[in-house]
This record gives structure tokens, C-alpha cells and sequence, in this order.
């Protein structure tokens, strides 16, 4: 009768990748068509972020209920900082990057933008239409 958290995260992950090869297609033939090769490249480094953040998010969901309240909070809210740290690395080296041309530079913008803003939309509405059990326990 109710689905459990981890046919929900699975749920996520699928769609999650669906969307981003989407993205990636998408992003590849207009990076292609604005600054050739290396907007392909740039498409695909952007999905490829993407979905490892989105993989991170459900990783430290699956991981975090299998604690108590406070272990959830601290799980995800980690998760959370993981995710900035490489955030800032990843476009650290991104911006030293001799491949990546300046017309190249916006796609992958674009495509994390695009990638975030679909998996948002995406999440709501899986998590939306799950049907949780209510049972919370505390300490």
C-alpha cells in the first residue's frame, strides 16, 4: 500500500538520469551549434555535474533514514556541504580549463541550470505522488 523510501529514491534516480541525458542531448547540439566541439564538451560536463549532485542528494536521503532525526539532519545537511565543496572545485578547474572557450563557458551554465531547476520540478512531483507511511520516530 505505501511505497518505501527507497522505491521513491530509485524513482528519483531514474527519472534523474532520463532528464539529464535529455539535457545532455539537448545541450550538446547547441553548444555545438554556438561554439563547436568544445561546447559539446562543456554540455556534457554540466549534465555529468548534475547528476552527480543529484546522485549525492538521494545517496544521503537512502543513508540518512536509516538513522534517527537528528542522524537524517546531519546526513543530509553534509550531503549538502559535500556538494558545495565540489561545487567550487569542479568550477575552480573548470575556469582554468583550456578546452572550454569562452563561448563554451555559458553552456555549461545553462545546462546545470537547466539540470537543478528540471530535477527540483522532478523531485516534487515523485515525492508528491508517493504514498509515505506517516510514522515518524523520534528519540
Amino acid at each position: 500500500m505505501f511505497d518505501d523510501l527507497t522505491s521513491v529514491m530509485k524513482r528519483v534516480l531514474k527519472f534523474g538520469v532520463l532528464l539529464v541525458v535529455g539535457i545532455a542531448f539537448v545541450g550538446s547540439v547547441i553548444g555545438y551549434l554556438v561554439a563547436g566541439v568544445s561546447g559539446v564538451l562543456a554540455a556534457l560536463v554540466g549534465s555529468l555535474a548534475a547528476m552527480a549532485f543529484t546522485g549525492l542528494t538521494a545517496l544521503s536521503v537512502l543513508v540518512g533514514a536509516k538513522l534517527n532525526l537528528a542522524g537524517f539532519l546531519g546526513v543530509v545537511l553534509g550531503g549538502w556541504l559535500l556538494k558545495m565543496v565540489l561545487f567550487l572545485l569542479a568550477f575552480t578547474v573548470l575556469n582554468k580549463a583550456e578546452w572550454l572557450t569562452r563561448e563554451a563557458r555559458p553552456i555549461v551554465f545553462f545546462t546545470i541550470v537547466s539540470a537543478v531547476i528540471g530535477g527540483l520540478i522532478l523531485d516534487t512531483r515523485i515525492v508528491s505522488k508517493a504514498r509515505l507511511s506517516a510514522e515518524v520516530k523520534l528519540l
